[in-house]
């Protein structure tokens, strides 16, 4: 079954420090996709302080994730500005 997905906001480009972090309009649902040819770190933190950082995975190069995350939350990109965002709801 495929995924739908409601488009909430504009793409963007994943900001690449916490001082610059996005919550995406406040975004609970985030769409990422990394179009580079090198992996990432994403973090997720309490806020642009950096103060509290939630947790980081890893985006690979080519891949596509779904982040849910808490409206106040902050979302950076470790390195690199190939990693692209933008607000989403799903619809199934």
């Amino acid at each position: 079954m495929s995924q739908r997905i409601q488009i909430k906001g504009t793409q963007i480009q994943v900001p690449n420090t916490v001082g610059a972090a996005s919550s995406f309009s406040n975004a609970t649902c985030v769409r990422l996709v990394n179009n580079g040819n090198s992996g990432r770190t994403i973090t997720v933190a309490t806020d642009q302080s950096g103060s509290t950082t939630i947790g980081t995975f890893s985006l690979l190069s080519g891949q596509t994730e779904f982040l849910e995350k808490n409206p106040w939350e902050v979302v950076f990109v470790g390195g690199g500005t190939d990693v692209q965002g933008a607000s989403v709801g799903l619809t199934n």
